[in-house]
């Protein structure tokens, strides 16, 4: 194998036609650059053969090949081998679950499939329910079903308008029409509910595959094996393993495939107080987990009633949300991906030979009171019995479905699989891709893997929480940006402080609603947080961020399906909050906005260097977003792929000046200096004592190691340190990021002289 893991840059590759590139060429120019920051490992997008175009690369169509678009296999290798000419090495990012089917003839296995039907070679490989209709792959893309008289015979395709797909050999005679009927696929109209195959949760242009089946597997993962066979990578990253059927087994396979020294993390999004299953073969998550630790300690508690208080008086309820997510996660279950869920209930009847009018709404309501994303890791065996109860004690006339539900998922197989990723794809379109548009309390928690309804994490939850990663899991990966989080580092990190000041956000808020009323309260809510989160300090309104902000508008309140959605848009409504956002953008808000973001934007900042050098520090391997090492305003995607600018940051690395990239490059070069601290070095909280102790998070590492943080800072500015020290472990301590030197009880105002935060190493050793 090549280097130990201590650090990845995240990297989103994309081929030239997907609007701007930025291929294995261009990382590689990037790895002087990289070198120089202190980063061990340059971690990859995925890098298959994806739609042709695609933006992102998780639409994989076929993965045998390594896109050509991205410079194929000679350009992965070269990188790699620049790479390791500076002692550097790759992480990939690998899609296992699920191939894009968008483009149809770009996919060799699809196309076979739909050519062939079940005597395809590739028709296991594919979650296909060949037992729907009349046996034919059922395909949900047309406008309507009143569509098919539109098709055309173009020699071996049916074309409709953009759409290709192919015609069994022997069965081109006749209208489009009359050829459709002989094909082994059937389309139909997307509002019907009904699809023919798994998907990767509601996308239709995504194809689940069957990676249990090992000649799947064996197939599908020939061109990672060689990357390992030929030490080009030194290890994965897995793309949402959950939606598998049986992630563990796929682990264990995994990890016998690529050896036992590959550095394998998996996009496991655990709930609030769910531990990573102790048995599975990796090194640990992305870090959702810590992502949602190393912020939420940057929140004041003392804000919650406020802000509480605040969304309740926009119509809302805060106590109701749970109850509300338990019915939007029914109304997912059974409308969204009804297709699956009558699968499933097939599955469950099969398995038992009972049926019940009401089996499908004990299944959605059971969904409702698992709080995870899947419960058969062996670690979460008592989960589905708890739940169970739960649904059966709030609603007891489900009592009998239910006993048919447990009676078939008992023995395992099939139907206990199904119901697992009709969970998972559940949790993820009812909480990330809805409620987290809903919940307007304070959006900086509505986070992947976050719980909103935890108003932060206390230092107590944060130091046990590290301490026990350092003992379990001291190789998982730390994050604060990844290309799925709803906002950017620093855009969470600024709306964060609005916790420190409550009281003010009500103020400005109230007068904003009167000089701008949007047209839903609730709404207007969310986005005034967001605008906030976003806005320049120069108070400039671009061209640029007058579209980002209008395409950020449209995709949440869509996403939040309560007064529009995408399947349904409520054009009156969309125009209505456009048309006010630009009264926002254009009036006297904008200039309240400029002044607010004046008085709290170094409040901001404090946060997002302290939460950056908390990512970099605490046990786990850190990865940096692209850009992120200075400051980002990103929201979600795709607002978050946008380019980078590189020649800014190589002057910033030079100069040292911007402080964030000061504090990201220390801590990453303190990590290659000091290796067996960051990789095998313990976890030790240090306690600061007097009136404002409370505002320093601190800890060792090891023993080499000292890391100090400041937060709240906006009541600091008030009331000052006064008598606060901080007690340095004995020995002399040298600040990487100032250069002065310590000893002792350091007070307060000493040791935060230059910076809110200190990266300290020892000088006597």
């Amino acid at each position: 194998m090549g280097f130990p893991v201590l650090s990845t840059y995240r990297l989103q590759l994309r081929g030239p036609d997907s609007g701007f590139g930025f291929t294995f060429a261009d990382a590689e120019e990037l790895l002087d650059y990289l070198d120089e920051l202190g980063i061990s490992h340059v971690y990859l997008s995925p890098v298959m053969t994806a739609v042709h175009g695609s933006a992102h690369g998780y639409d994989v169509t076929d993965p045998t090949r390594v896109s050509a678009e991205l410079g194929g296999a000679e350009g992965l290798a070269r990188l790699s081998a620049a790479a390791r000419a500076r002692g550097m090495g790759l992480v990939v990012d690998i899609v296992p679950n699920h191939v894009g089917i968008d483009k149809p003839e770009q996919n060799p296995w699809w196309w076979d499939v739909l050519t062939h039907g079940r005597s395809s070679r590739y028709a296991r490989f594919f979650d296909i329910d060949w037992d729907l209709g009349d046996g034919r792959v059922i395909l949900p893309l047309l406008g309507s079903d009143d569509d098919i008289a539109d098709l055309q015979v173009d020699g071996d395709r049916l074309r409709l308008g953009d759409l290709a797909l192919p015609i069994a050999p022997g069965t081109g005679e006749g209208t489009g029409a009359e050829v459709h009927e002989r094909q082994h696929y059937r389309l139909v109209g997307w509002r019907n509910g009904i699809c023919g195959y798994r998907r990767f949760f509601s996308i239709t242009s995504l194809a689940g595959l069957r990676q249990e089946d090992r000649a799947v597997f064996d197939a599908w993962h020939a061109e990672v094996a060689r990357w390992f066979a030929d030490n080009l990578v030194d290890g994965v990253r897995i793309d949402h393993p959950d939606g598998l059927t049986d992630p563990v087994e796929y682990l264990a396979w995994l990890r016998e495939l690529v050896g036992p020294d590959a550095w394998i993390v998996i996009e496991k999004i655990l709930a609030v107080d769910e531990a990573l299953e102790p048995t599975l073969p990796v090194a640990g998550t992305t870090g959702y987990d810590v992502l949602r630790e190393v912020g939420g300690v940057f929140l004041d508690p003392t804000g919650a009633a406020e802000m509480t208080a605040l969304f309740d008086s926009a119509g809302g309820d805060y106590q109701q949300i749970p109850a509300r997510l338990r019915d939007v996660k029914a109304t997912v279950a059974t409308d969204t991906l009804a297709s699956e869920l009558a699968r499933l209930r097939r599955c469950i009847v099969a398995t038992t030979g009972a049926d019940h009018p009401r089996l499908p709404e004990a299944v959605a309501a059971l969904l409702g009171y698992i709080d995870v994303y899947r419960c058969d890791y062996p670690g979460l065996s008592a989960t589905l019995p708890r739940s169970l109860a739960e649904t059966e004690a709030a609603t007891a006339d489900l009592g009998p479905p239910l006993q048919i539900l447990a009676a078939a998922v008992s023995q395992g197989g099939e139907a206990a699989a199904r119901l697992q990723q009709l969970c998972g794809a559940v949790t993820a379109k009812a909480v990330e891709d809805c409620m987290f548009y809903r919940d307007a309390r304070l959006v900086s928690l509505n986070e992947v893997g976050g719980e909103p309804q935890r108003f932060g994490v206390g230092a107590a939850e944060f130091h046990q929480s590290a301490a026990t990663r350092a003992r379990h899991w001291p190789h998982t990966m730390t994050t604060l940006t990844t290309h799925d989080t709803k906002r950017g580092e620093d855009v969470r990190a600024r709306i964060g402080v609005l916790s420190q000041v409550p009281s003010l956000w009500r103020e400005f808020v109230t007068r904003w609603e009167r000089l701008a009323p949007s047209p839903d309260v609730a709404t207007g809510l969310f986005l005034w947080q967001n605008i906030f989160g976003v806005w320049p300090v120069n108070g400039r309104v671009t061209a640029e961020l007058r579209e980002r902000l209008h395409g950020y508008t449209e995709k949440a309140i869509r996403e939040a399906g309560s007064q529009t959605s995408w399947h349904d848009p409520n054009a009156e409504f969309e125009k209505a909050v456009h048309s006010w956002l630009d009264t926002v953008l254009d009036g006297a808000v904008a200039r309240e906005l400029t002044q607010l973001v004046g008085q709290l934007n170094m409040h901001a900042e404090n946060d997002a260097l302290g939460q950056k050098l908390l990512a970099l520090t605490v046990p786990g391997t850190p990865d940096i977003y692209q850009g992120t090492e200075l400051w980002d305003d990103s929201l979600v995607d795709p607002d978050n792929r946008r380019p980078v600018d590189y020649a800014v940051r190589r002057d910033a690395l030079k100069s040292l000046q911007h402080r964030k990239i000061r504090v990201v490059a220390a801590a990453l070069r303190l990590r290659r200096a000091r290796p067996d601290t960051f990789l095998r070095g313990g976890y030790h909280p240090l306690l600061a004592t007097g009136t404002a102790a409370d505002h320093v998070v601190a800890f060792r590492r090891g023993e080499d190691v000292v890391v100090a943080v400041t937060r709240w800072t906006f009541q600091l500015d008030e009331a000052g340190w006064g008598d606060t020290a901080v007690p340095l472990p004995d020995g002399l301590w040298t600040d990487t990021l100032s250069g002065a030197t310590f000893s002792g009880a350091i007070p307060a105002p000493e040791l935060f002289a230059e910076l809110p935060v200190v990266l300290l190493e020892r000088a006597d050793a």
